[in-house]
């Protein structure tokens, strides 16, 4: 299965902001509700916190939508 891949910036990016730029919600505030009613994990774990900092080498599931977060 071919994972998309989300590229950082910087060092980490906040959940919400990296469920908008991966395409997989339309808004940032949509992305802080998915989060909110639980359909989002990081590495298979539920995470509620809308700005939990993602890092490098985590994978962020939506949806059964998947995206690996890379170094920059």
């Amino acid at each position: 299965m071919d994972i998309p891949e989300f590229r950082l910036r910087g060092d980490h990016v906040a959940l919400c902001d990296l469920l908008k730029l991966a395409g997989i919600a339309d808004s940032g505030g949509q992305g802080k509700r998915m989060i909110a009613s639980g359909e989002v994990s990081v590495d298979g774990q539920p995470e509620s916190r809308k700005t939990a900092k993602i890092r490098a080498g985590q994978t962020v599931v939506c949806h059964g939508r998947c995206v690996r977060v890379l170094a920059p």
